[in-house]
Formats: structure tokens, sequence, C-alpha cells
């Protein structure tokens, strides 16, 4: 290989964000992708204890299978065809949240600790860092679940709440229309949450809906067609109430209309941002990215100190209602392309590139 061709390939595998994570021997990537080595005929995984190889003998596989195809053997040191460190801890988690999940009353942290074979205070940091949540949020947000199911079948509220797991009556109510969206009455009623106002406009981005409960704004919606941001709508909220806008509202729309066409501006109205404790966490984290920045699902993820929650954290980018105020389409791959939008890539491309040039 000549000196300018190492130089360009050295380049290039630099420049990919994965890298890093091979120079810091990220466990966190185990599993995500593999590397060979040109001069030794081995492939690793990102941990790989063994000397660093030089960029421009280094590739970079998406697929233990792609590495395998370079006629590469696995390394003895970090065994890359093995099961990895990461993937033994998302076990453990994985059998935490099934104990959670068949408990009635929340399993203490002792007890799922012990079950897993951790340290309270390891079994702590590796849960949350798998799932965003703690383990008590988890077993909370299982119980509002449960709870939602037996206000629809038990005769009573109270049934309902002993049923669901809780053993207190008077602490659940405290935060009840928290956690429910309204009070336990209400839901077993199947009465309205509350009512929505919305209209629909046009933008550069094409139809434009803008919908709002009484605390702020909690749906903009974009598309081709409004009659299917009016079901997308109905859809988010099955027990709201949603009336038309009157002249006013069409007012707040235009405001919101002129902040999606130069979202650097910034939206000074008020939201109501809905969602759970997760979606609420990479939400606000997607809202800390400035405009004309980018961020990968991994960054956020580890932003929020889930490093392994990558694909949750995409999940948390799909169900997002506030298009641009919640800027998901701030989010790219690892390698700096589009992924997908729920609004449609060609209107992320479009955002982005507004938000370049502001």
């Amino acid at each position: 290989m000549g000196t300018e061709e190492a130089s360009v390939r050295a380049a290039r595998i630099t420049r990919d964000p994965r890298w890093v994570g091979i120079v810091k021997r990220d466990r966190g990537a185990d599993g995500r992708f593999w590397y060979s080595v040109t001069t030794t005929q081995v492939y690793c995984r990102p941990s790989c204890p063994s000397r660093l190889a030089r960029p421009e003998n280094t590739r970079i596989h998406d697929t233990v299978e792609e590495a395998r195809a370079t006629g590469a053997r696995p390394c003895r040191r970090c065994d890359p065809d093995g099961a990895s460190a990461e993937a033994g801890r998302i076990a453990r988690v994985v059998r935490a949240c099934r104990l959670i999940e068949a408990s009635e009353a929340p399993p203490t942290l002792a007890v799922l600790a012990r079950d897993v074979g951790l340290s309270p205070g390891h079994f702590q940091r590796v849960f949350t860092g798998a799932t965003g949540l703690s383990p008590r949020q988890y077993a909370e947000a299982c119980r509002s679940g449960r709870l939602r199911e037996a206000l629809r079948a038990a005769p009573s509220v109270t049934d309902a709440l002993y049923a669901a797991g809780y053993g207190s009556s008077s602490r659940f109510y405290e935060k009840a229309a928290g956690m429910l969206g309204m009070t336990p009455s209400a839901l077993r009623r199947g009465a309205p949450a509350e009512r929505l106002r919305f209209a629909v406009g046009e933008s550069a981005l094409g139809a434009i809906l803008v919908a709002s409960s009484d605390k702020g704004i909690v749906a903009i919606l974009l598309g081709d067609d409004p009659e299917r941001l009016v079901r997308d709508l109905q859809d988010r909220f099955p027990r709201a109430e949603i009336v038309g806008g009157d002249r006013d509202y069409e007012g707040l729309v235009a405001r919101v209309v002129g902040f999606v066409e130069r979202p650097g501006v910034g939206l000074e109205l008020p939201v109501d941002i809905r969602g759970t404790v997760f979606q609420q966490r990479v939400w606000n984290a997607l809202r800390e990215i400035p405009a004309g920045g980018t961020a990968t699902y991994a960054e956020i993820a580890r932003r929020i100190g889930a490093p392994a929650a990558v694909r949750a954290v995409a999940n948390a980018c799909g169900a997002n209602a506030l298009a641009v105020a919640v800027p998901c389409h701030r989010v790219i791959r690892h390698d700096g392309t589009l992924s997908g939008y729920r609004w449609g890539v060609a209107r992320k491309a479009m955002l982005l590139e507004r938000e370049k040039f502001r």
C-alpha cells in the first residue's frame, strides 16, 4: 500500500464515529459492530484489549458475518463470536423486568439484585443504563398499566387499586391524575380526559396540524393530507374531545407555522409534552440540540445515562407528537446519514438544510 493510499484509508476510518469506540475500547459498542486488521488477518470486538492497530490497516464491519467474509479469523483474546458482556447485562435486565411484571407489589432493589446475581448498587446502574428508568420507576409504570386494565373491569375503584398492587388508596390518589391523565373514576366511566382544540394550516413543509390542551400545544403534525393528520391526532388522543379552533386559534397556528419554517428563532409558546418517563428524558435531550446541530441515537442514549438503550431512543423519537418543537429531525445515524423520520425523510432533510443556513 502506497503512502497516499494509506493516508486516504486512515482518514476515512478516523472520520467514522465508530473508530472512537475502538480507540476507547468501548464495551458498550460490543455487538453493534466489529473490526478487522488487515496486517494480522484477525477480527475483534470494539473492546478488545489487544494493541490498537493503525487506522489504515483497520476495517469496520456492521456484522460479524461481514468481518468473517474478509477471510480474517476470530481474535483469541476478545472472542468476537462469543456472547458479549453487554449481552449478559441485558439478559439480567430482562430477567429483572419479568420479575417486576409478575409481582403484585414492587420487589425491593435487594430482592431484584439477588435474583440476577449482582450487588444492589451495580444492579441499579446496569438496569438504569439499559432501560433509562430505575427499577422503582419501571415497577410504577407496570402497576399503572395494570390499574388501567383493572379500572375497566373491577367492581369499584378501590377493588381496582388492590388488584393492581396498591396497598394505600390515599397515597395513590395524590398522584393518580399525573399517572392516568385523569382521575381513576373518570377513567373507569370512560369519560373523555379533556378537550383539545386543533386547526390545520399550510407551510413550506406541507400540511401542518396544531392541537392544544389548556396547558399548551400537545401536537404538531406534518404531512400531505389534512384528513390523515386529523386521524393521526384522534389515534394519539382517543379519549379526548377534539374540536376545531376558532379564528383566534388560527393566529396561534400561524405562529407555529412561522416557527416550523424558521426553527432557529425558537417557539415562544407553552407546550404540553406527554410521554413515559423514558420518552420525556429522550425528548428533553433532543431539545438541548441547537438548531443547525445533530446527534446520533447512541449519543442521545449516553446523554440520558442509558448507553445500551439506543433502540429505545429511536422508538421514543418515533413516538414524538411535537414535530420540530421536540427536534427528533436532528437525530442521525452513526455514519452521518439520515435515518427514518415519522413525517418523511425528505422533510427531515429540508429542516436540517434550513437550520444549517438559518
